[in-house]
């Protein structure tokens, strides 16, 4: 067990304001930890929500709805927050490299900083696409895109989107809908609006049912969307697609979503990974050769459990990190975390509706936009109403002096 001086020199740092350390940090505020100094390294000060940013594409969400605040949540849980993006390890002097500031030491580590899309091996793609990851750029240009569509409503779009998977075909639909509707409220001919979505496999969303497949598929082309499947992209220029079939598709706007990476730092810094980059962690959340750095979320790989890169598991992460954290700090035996083998996904059509698939089964409903909307908001609300510790922490010791 360790002593209490050794408490006291215990740096736990944490890179990234994924879902797994938000939730952590809220732990931590509600079950401090004496003697540790808890720092968060984030590039940025409000850090997206995974299940409602396509609502939030469509026009249903604002800004704050749909993120959290890392500066009050880093405040309730007593944590030094730097607003800076990480860059590397130094693993001899447990350093973490920063951008703009100098290296910060830690004795425990933990990161949860998401993907962002594969590119780099398609020309042009890097130069011209607009990544759908990371979400704050991202947003910022579809940002810039509403308003330039708002400024010129006459000017016809053509949006391309590519990667066919859960990311893809929410945000053709959920894209589809709210610039569909600043057309409309210009009384611009909505024909002036073209989609297309590439995809390399032969069938969209190849990790959910057949059901949920042909259900999307027919959405998008009810609301005249333009599948290409079966196409592989070979090159992206200024304003065209060319895929290797000999297919060009003219477009004005690109947005890549294919299969997720790891940004190349986290390979070079010595850490395990797999063959994508992500950090190999054993079921207890740790390195499989560092044991005091933890990985979380997308970046993380489970050896034992091959799951999709999905917010669900983030989320689910959350409390078990926090726990096994915790008990690494006070040289308790650490749990391992054991994820659900089927998970419930609900995904938003951009129109108020929801489609819902659970192992081979499907189904769609307006009910079920209520239900996913209702579940997204109550996860969000415990960022937003963190309870006052001061003074439960005055009450306490005012209940202390009753007795």
């Amino acid at each position: 067990m360790p002593t209490k001086s050794e408490h006291l020199v215990k740096n736990l740092v944490l890179i990234g304001g994924g879902h797994s350390h938000a939730i952590a940090l809220r732990l931590f505020g509600l079950n401090p930890l004496p003697g540790v100094r808890l720092t968060l390294i984030s590039d940025v000060s409000h850090t997206p929500y995974s299940g409602m940013l396509p609502g939030h594409v469509a026009g249903f969400y604002e800004f704050d709805e749909c993120h959290i605040n890392l500066q009050r949540l880093t405040q309730f849980a007593q944590a030094k927050l730097y607003i800076d993006q990480a860059i590397g390890l130094d693993l001899e002097n447990n350093n973490v490299l920063c951008a703009n500031r100098p290296p910060i030491g830690f004795d425990l580590l933990s990161i949860d900083i998401g993907s962002t899309p594969a590119k780099e091996s398609v020309p042009g793609a890097a130069n011209y696409a607009i990544p759908a990851k990371p979400v704050p750029q991202f947003l910022n240009q579809w940002n810039q895109l509403l308003e330039e569509v708002i400024e010129n409503p006459e000017k016809p779009i053509s949006l391309a989107i590519v990667g066919g998977g859960a990311g893809g075909v929410e945000l053709a639909m959920t894209m589809h809908h709210h610039l569909l509707q600043l057309l409309k409220k210009s009384t611009i001919n909505p024909s002036k609006l073209i989609i297309h979505l590439f995809h390399r496999g032969t069938e969209l969303l190849s990790g959910h049912n057949h059901g949920v497949s042909r259900r999307v598929h027919d959405i998008l082309i009810q609301r005249g969307i333009q599948i290409h499947l079966g196409e592989t992209v070979c090159e992206v220029l200024p304003d065209k697609i060319c895929c290797n079939s000999g297919l060009k598709v003219d477009t004005n706007y690109i947005v890549w979503v294919t299969h997720a990476s790891a940004p190349n730092w986290i390979r070079t810094s010595g850490l395990p990974t797999d063959s994508n980059g992500f950090i190999l962690v054993n079921d207890t959340l740790q390195s499989l050769a560092h044991p005091h750095i933890f990985a979380a979320g997308d970046i993380a790989t489970m050896v034992n459990y091959h799951r999709p890169k999905a917010g669900v598991f983030a989320v689910r992460q959350g409390k078990p990190l926090f726990e096994n954290l915790r008990r690494l700090v006070l040289g308790k035996p650490l749990k391992p975390y054991h994820p659900q083998k089927r998970y419930l996904s609900l995904m938003g059509t951009g129109d108020g509706e929801a489609i819902a698939s659970w192992g081979a089964f499907a189904w769609q409903s307006r009910w079920l936009w209520r239900w996913k909307d209702y579940i997204d908001r109550k996860f969000m609300t415990q960022f937003s109403n963190l309870p006052d510790m001061r003074n439960e922490e005055r009450g306490r010791g005012e209940e202390r002096e009753k007795t």
